[in-house]
């Protein structure tokens, strides 16, 4: 063979390889784009079917939904709603979140509201605990009490909850509301819209930061716990 045959077949056999490991590449990324793909559709599902099962201000007594996903992980952690004024914490309730994980995707229900994305870019959507009228704060707090959760892969789910409310009235004073959260960002944001300020701080020493929502001005307190008792059946 000479050196011309020689060059040929060497150049076909490197086109061939550049070939398959373009390939390669294209078919990694187009896996990965679908990937992701259905963990945002995963996510929006388990939004809207978290949100229907969960409905706690719309809701008294024995209730129930459904929860699907494909891939990712639900869990809850344990997270407080602290309601405080002048003299220290008035009542801390123990909310806890219920967490949707997958990768890049992440729904967090927490207190009532409904916290979409990852820490840093999260925002707070749906209906959220705190209300502020010209001399009224009221905080609703879901509390979801009951079982822990940690499922992971696909998960056929269904969410049984039995509702009950607890109301308490404040006298007048200076409130303020702590949410503990790992998205303090978008909390920070939410209270901003009441005309609230807002800092971080750990309450509790757990290395959990709360964002710490002050009202200005003197108001009434109204504290009502929706309590969930939630339970959970099916698998992964």
């Amino acid at each position: 063979m000479n050196r011309r045959a020689q060059s040929h077949v060497v150049g076909v056999a490197l086109l061939l390889g550049v070939t398959a490991l373009s390939l390669a590449a294209l078919t990694a990324t187009i896996g990965a784009i679908v990937d992701e793909n259905a963990a945002g559709v995963d996510a929006d599902r388990v939004a809207a079917d978290v949100d229907a099962a969960l409905a706690p201000a719309a809701v008294t007594g024995p209730h129930s939904g459904r929860v699907a996903f494909t891939a990712g992980r639900l869990y809850t952690e344990p997270r407080t709603v602290r309601l405080l004024n002048d003299s220290g914490v008035v009542a801390a309730v123990p909310a806890d979140a219920l967490v949707y994980d997958a990768g890049s995707h992440r729904v967090a229900f927490l207190g009532g509201a409904m916290v979409r994305g990852r820490p840093g870019n999260a925002v707070v959507t749906g209906d959220a605990p705190v209300a502020v009228s010209a001399g009224t704060v009221v905080v609703g707090v879901a509390a979801l009490g009951g079982e822990r959760v940690d499922v992971s892969g696909d998960g056929r789910l269904t969410l049984s909850t039995r509702v009950s409310h607890d109301r308490t009235s404040m006298p007048r004073g200076n409130w303020r509301v702590a949410v503990e959260t790992a998205t303090p960002a978008a909390w920070e944001r939410y209270f901003g819209r009441f005309g609230a300020s807002v800092d971080r701080r750990d309450l509790d020493g757990d290395g959990d930061a709360s964002v710490v929502a002050s009202f200005p001005g003197e108001r009434r307190a109204h504290l009502v716990v929706h309590r969930l008792r939630l339970e959970v059946y099916g698998s992964a």
